[in-house]
């Protein structure tokens, strides 16, 4: 539930979803702002897809009435919300607007730092404190030492203040999944990603790659089998044939 209300707003008709931007037109300047939570949404359609009470934004206005203006969002680069649903009414949200989503607020928001500083570390944490967002992640790959700060942090919620997390991948009981980096392959790239982890650490594998895995797998299956018969005498060549 939020922390707290602006109570100006208790008695005013607020606007319906359909009356708002679905975000704030603020371009992103790097192609990762908008990458990297896509992959983190794309693997959670994975993992989750038996589950219908979730919901992850990535470049999505958050209206609320902590601040200002109802009609003045917070549009975090990616946040996760439970308990409300996967498509709102059947449908794909354009915004994601508390006072119809039960006063939920996002429990995960993520922020990626850019080339211009946007307040990750004061204006915005601020907020989605006032929000009640359990978890706030910073990544902050090229920039950590211009903000002094670590490449990557996870503060969490303590009676209304963000408390800085020690550990990475960082298990989050409340979310059931943990959130770290990895070097992995891209496109045929080499590039550092964010993905989630289970509780022992282990990275959560995507759909293609647990493919590949079972494949390999099979592989050396057969290698195995084939490498026992030849040693009993028999050619696995001629049983096949």
């Amino acid at each position: 539930m939020l922390s707290s209300v602006n109570q100006s707003f208790v008695n005013q008709s607020l606007p319906r979803a359909d009356e708002l931007p679905c975000s704030d037109d603020t371009p992103v300047d790097n192609e990762d702002q908008n990458l990297l939570p896509n992959l983190l949404l794309l693997l959670l359609t994975h993992l989750w897809s038996d589950r219908m009470d979730w919901y992850f934004g990535v470049d999505m206005a958050v209206y609320h009435t902590t601040g200002p203006s109802p009609l003045v969002p917070i549009v975090p680069d990616g946040f996760l919300s439970l308990g409300v649903e996967r498509k709102k009414g059947g449908k794909s949200r354009r915004s994601y607007v508390l006072w119809e989503e039960q006063s939920i607020p996002p429990i995960l928001v993520l922020e990626m730092v850019s080339h211009q500083p946007g307040d990750e570390y004061t204006k915005k944490m601020d907020i989605y404190a006032r929000l009640g967002v359990l978890y706030y992640v910073i990544y902050n790959p090229e920039f950590w030492q211009r903000d002094r700060h670590q490449p990557f942090e996870v503060y969490k919620l303590d009676a209304g203040t963000y408390r800085l997390q020690i550990g990475e991948p960082y298990w989050m009981p409340e979310v059931g999944l943990g959130v770290g980096r990895y070097q992995g392959q891209l496109g045929g790239l080499d590039q550092e990603m964010l993905t989630w982890y289970d509780t022992h650490g282990n990275r959560h594998l995507s759909a293609e790659e647990q493919e590949r895995q079972r494949t390999e797998q099979e592989r050396q299956r057969v290698e195995r089998l084939e490498a026992y018969l030849r040693s009993q005498g028999i050619d696995p060549d001629q049983l096949l044939g």
